[in-house]
């Protein structure tokens, strides 16, 4: 995988992996670690993919052999929300969609324990394809909330980014469906 390749994963990375070692390497040098917080978000945003090729490269180096999606998959269940990425509106509509949000992770975490039972991960894929929906209608509810333009437009393009990411999602599990493993390793 390059710089620039589109994963669940590759968006994950940040949030589920780095972001928790930040802030426990915090409580020995504040400074330092905001400056990496700050480095890391810097080229991440001009070169999307760069953290995930940065951990990738780390595993090879160190001779380990690590299935990103189901490592990714199994933290995102447990990570404590980090404020970065709570909204600050009190408003119910806005607080249904972090529930739902909430919810979907969950969800999603439990997929590398009930994947090799195809019954137990037909299951679970209906309740993500239920938990998608209803998290795109709180989004959908929460669009009257936003006043500007400029507002809506970048809630919309997050939804549409959401919608892409749940259709590859989607594909994966059909991959796997097809393959009938639950090896499908992101290098």
């Amino acid at each position: 995988m390059t710089m620039g390749d589109e994963s669940p994963v590759t968006s994950l990375v940040v949030p589920v992996l780095i972001r928790p070692v930040l802030e426990k390497m915090e409580n020995k040098d504040k400074a330092a670690c905001q400056i990496l917080r700050a480095a890391l978000s810097k080229v991440e945003l001009s070169h999307p993919g760069f953290t995930h090729d940065l951990v990738v490269g780390l595993l090879k180096r160190a001779d380990l052999s690590v299935n990103m999606n189901e490592s990714v998959l199994r933290l995102q269940g447990s990570v404590s929300e980090s404020d970065e990425y709570k909204t600050n509106r009190t408003e119910d509509v806005f607080q249904e969609i972090h529930r739902k949000a909430v919810s979907l992770k969950k969800i999603l975490s439990r997929i590398p324990d009930e994947i090799n039972d195809r019954k137990t991960f037909l299951e679970t894929i209906k309740e993500i394809a239920s938990a998608i929906k209803k998290l795109l209608d709180a989004v959908n509810e929460v669009s009257s909330y936003v006043p500007s333009q400029s507002g809506k437009q970048a809630l919309d393009q997050r939804k549409r980014e959401f919608v892409k990411y749940s259709k590859k999602i989607q594909q994966y599990f059909e991959r796997l469906f097809q393959r009938g493993t639950s090896d499908c390793r992101v290098h």
